[in-house]
């Protein structure tokens, strides 16, 4: 067995390969704990004394991790996916909410490439909750007609493949029509995967990966692998 990489600071040490966690359960402890206290004071006065804390124990390893996994999923799908890591700092300028910061732990893997049908996978950490989500953006013009088209013909297999999944439909995005769109019947069996204009499911992480050999990453892997067939009858019969 591989020995495990543990992030402290800026330090990556190798742990006791019979040790079954990562050392990424410091990084969520870390940051549940960082976050809980920013929801009770969520201004930049609290925030910049504590940056240096934020950027060595939670940014950092956050990278790192994103990084890792990011090969992982490349590997496993043959096709190129990179990072990202949400900024903590929020974009208030059309928000009526004007918190300054995000109480969360955000990152996303997006496919490489120009095509409009490439897939992400999300994962996110706040305190009380994990989530992980994957699927395609909005659809537009021509890449909606596809999606469609890509429904009528195929729903039968995609939605077998959504459903073993376990994840659910996410609020993320635009919301789907109240009516299945024209030409298709309003008693399309797939009616409900026609009314949307992007196509995101998401679901809740429990905490089982604490315990558990690989960890963290081996978790969230394992998440993307449920996603696979998924993304790959996107790649076969959509994009």
């Amino acid at each position: 067995m591989a020995a495990t990489l543990i992030v402290q600071g800026d330090h990556m040490t190798q742990a006791d390969p019979s040790t079954p966690p990562d050392g990424f359960i410091q990084m969520i402890d870390d940051s549940n704990a960082f976050f809980a206290e920013l929801r009770q004071n969520n201004t930049k006065d609290w925030f910049n004394p504590r940056k240096d804390h934020y950027n060595t124990a939670i940014k950092k390893p956050a990278e790192f991790f994103a990084d890792l996994l990011a090969e992982d999923f490349s590997r496993i799908s043959g096709k190129p996916f990179k990072p990202k890591l949400f900024r903590i700092y929020r974009d208030v300028r059309f928000s009526k909410d004007k918190t300054p910061l995000n109480a969360h732990l955000h990152m996303m893997w997006s496919q490489a490439g120009d095509d409009s049908f490439a897939p992400f996978f999300f994962f996110g950490s706040e305190p009380g909750e994990m989530t992980v989500g994957f699927g395609i953006g909005g659809f537009k013009g021509e890449t909606l007609t596809r999606f469609r088209a890509f429904v009528d013909r195929d729903g039968d297999d995609l939605a077998d493949l959504i459903d073993a999944t376990g994840l659910h439909f996410s609020t993320w995005g635009a919301p789907p029509l109240k009516k299945v769109p024209k030409p298709y019947a309003e008693d399309h069996p797939h009616g409900d995967l026609l009314k949307r204009k992007n196509l995101i499911l998401s679901g809740r992480m429990d905490d089982t990966w604490r315990q558990a050999e690989g960890g963290l990453v081996k978790a969230v892997r394992s998440e993307f692998e449920k996603a696979r067939p998924v993304m790959k009858l996107w790649e076969d019969r959509l994009a």
